[in-house]
């Protein structure tokens, strides 16, 4: 059965007086006193956002082949000049592999390094070094396994896996290499990962609203990460007894919920004004300020969470956000791994 706005705000408020009871003083109200529940106990919102990753030029279209690949070799169609064949699980395939040091191994020339080239100036290269043991050679180069430029998809992908790019990708081509996704994928917090860091593109935008701005060039070494949305969290930091995440049963919390399950642990006396990080996506946010006590004395309706809210409670008086980040971030880089990509980017990559 549905829980009436009354009841949910005298639920909040008991929950609360037992909490707080260390903390700050309720006077009862009077028998038969009824209190008209007004707005919203927001007093300050700011929304902000961060760059988007810069437009590139798009890369060549010729493929740039690199350790793992295996390349067909044909010398003057003579097989005993090219490819000798490399073996690969209990197949054999027509070609040769690029070492790790990204060398290509053949018959009468030897060892020649190729990574780093397009299949032409492979092609182009290798015409030269068998020119110097034949007269006039043609040399034809063929990719027959591509295997250096790894594109990792991880999470609610039907088909999650390591995947290799034999051309070049946009985010869109390569978010459908995964077979699409799964009904429990979360793409409010999908994110692409780059040289270790989330980078500032905006996946929910680019499947929801079709912002083909944001369809960057994928990079060899890319992670895709689409989380689910079953262990949904919010984090509250400051002054409370268990700082950290608190789980959101069903996707539903009230800030006065998830502040009773963290505790406050008494030593704050600024109780009235919280500050949450809200995140809409990779690239977007909201900063806002709640007045607790507008809450706590039923003067406004619980106030809902939203799944990875980091909500924290000072200890003193604080001025301005800049304070209040100043102040946050050694708990945000403490959990940083679980939180959401948009604070990810915004506040601890430069920090």
């Amino acid at each position: 059965m549905a829980r009436s706005p009354a009841l949910s705000v005298l639920f909040s408020l008991l929950l609360f007086l037992l909490v707080l009871g260390g903390c700050a003083s309720y006077t009862d109200l009077p028998p038969g006193t009824v209190l008209a529940v007004t707005g919203s106990p927001v007093i300050e919102q700011e929304d902000v956002s961060v760059p988007l990753l810069a437009a590139e030029e798009p890369p060549l279209l010729d493929y740039v082949v690199g350790p793992g690949d295996v390349l067909f070799v044909n010398v003057n169609g003579r097989p005993e000049l090219g490819s000798p064949g490399t073996t690969g699980g209990s197949t054999r395939i027509p070609g040769s592999r690029i070492d790790g040091a990204g060398n290509l191994r053949l018959p009468l020339v030897g060892s020649v390094f190729v990574a780093g080239l397009t299949v032409s100036q492979v092609q182009e290269r290798l015409q030269e070094v068998f020119a110097l043991y034949l007269n006039t050679p043609w040399v034809v180069v063929e990719v027959a396994e591509y295997h250096s430029q790894p594109l990792y998809l991880l999470g609610q992908f039907r088909n999650a896996g390591t995947y290799y790019m034999d051309r070049p990708l946009n985010l869109l081509q390569g978010l459908s290499l995964g077979g699409g996704m799964v009904d429990s994928a979360n793409l409010r917090s999908a994110r692409l990962i780059r040289d270790g860091q989330t980078v500032p593109v905006d996946i929910y935008e680019l499947l929801r609203q079709g912002e083909t701005q944001g369809n960057h060039w994928l990079k060899p070494g890319d992670t895709l990460f689409v989380p689910d949305d079953k262990n949904q969290n919010v984090f509250v930091f400051g002054a409370v007894k268990k700082p950290g995440p608190v789980p959101m049963p069903n996707g539903r919390l009230s800030l006065a919920q998830a502040l009773a399950s963290a505790g406050i642990d008494g030593t704050t006396d600024n109780e009235k004004h919280l500050r949450i990080i809200r995140s809409h996506s990779a690239v977007r946010g909201e900063l806002i300020v709640v007045d607790l006590e507008q809450i706590l004395r039923g003067k406004s309706l619980p106030y809902p969470l939203s799944e990875g809210d980091i909500i924290f409670v000072p200890r003193s008086a604080i001025g301005n956000w800049n304070q209040a980040l100043g102040e946050i971030l050694p708990s945000l880089q403490t959990f940083s791994a679980i939180l959401q990509p948009f604070v990810q980017i915004k506040f601890l990559q430069d920090n």
